[in-house]
């Protein structure tokens, strides 16, 4: 009988494989290359280049832009959330999302960016009847979110623009003053300290998110409260973005990082 952990070529089962692949990485290794990939496993690069191309397609792995090599995707906390504690992102934030619920009265949630879209990690539900929730691991990818302009205001004009043309950021206008006028709604966002989604992306709701960052500065995750938008008039959006923009500040600060405003 072979030994259960023998994931060489031609034993074990495709899954077991697949999780021999992921099991690869790690904190002092984040980044591997087939080559790496497969000698570890224990089998032929090609083979390990279709495993690769099927967990990337699934977002369980991605590569590295610079290097091309590969590294453990987002994808992996949409079918993880009870690992989730172990973020520590999320766990300094939690009892803030639990003050913000509390002082607004809506749902507030924490989000991280894959790269292309905004992943849901943590939520604390309003305590209202009417509200709106997400289940975790929930990804958005348009435009007009109020999470997803958060983080894309922090990136280069150049790439959002690529993110958009290409389809992976989706924007009701595509063509050059379309793309102008949202890089101008991404700079007020950033000025203003928290994005605005006034019933863009659902007729029925409103959100507004502001940024988190890490003690070096950089932009980590996403506050966003989200609510009922009968609950919410326009005159109220100043107080309830000001609301989400001094959590987020909260969870930088508890971060050993800086808030931008």
């Amino acid at each position: 009988m072979s030994d259960s952990s023998d994931t060489s070529e031609g034993r074990g089962s495709p899954v077991s494989t697949a999780i021999a692949v992921l099991r690869c990485f790690s904190v002092d290794e984040p980044l591997l290359g087939v080559t790496e990939i497969a000698a570890r496993v224990g089998m032929h690069k090609s083979s390990a280049s279709r495993i690769l191309a099927t967990l990337e397609s699934e977002e369980l792995v991605e590569r590295d832009p610079a290097s091309r090599r590969y590294r453990l995707g987002l994808g992996i906390i949409a079918i993880a959330g009870p690992l989730l504690a172990d973020l520590d992102v999320r766990r300094v934030a939690l009892p803030i999302l639990r003050e913000l619920t509390e002082r607004t009265g809506e749902t507030s949630a924490l989000l991280l960016w894959s790269g292309h879209e905004a992943v849901a990690v943590e939520q604390v539900p309003s305590p209202s009847q009417v509200k709106h929730t997400t289940a975790l691991g929930t990804r958005y990818a348009t435009a007009l979110s109020a999470s997803v302009q958060v983080f894309l205001a922090t990136l280069p004009v150049e790439r959002v623009r690529e993110l958009v043309s290409s389809g992976a950021v989706s924007l009701p206008a595509t063509d050059d003053p379309g793309l102008d006028g949202y890089a101008v709604r991404l700079a007020e966002a950033t000025d203003r300290g928290y994005a605005v989604n006034y019933g863009e992306t659902s007729i029925d709701e409103v959100g507004v998110a502001a940024t988190v960052h890490d003690h070096r500065g950089d932009p980590i995750a996403a506050v966003l409260v989200s609510a009922p938008r009968f609950r919410v008039s326009e005159a109220q959006l100043a107080a309830l973005g000001a609301a989400c923009a001094e959590a987020a500040a909260d969870v930088t600060r508890r971060l050993g990082g800086t808030p931008s405003r």
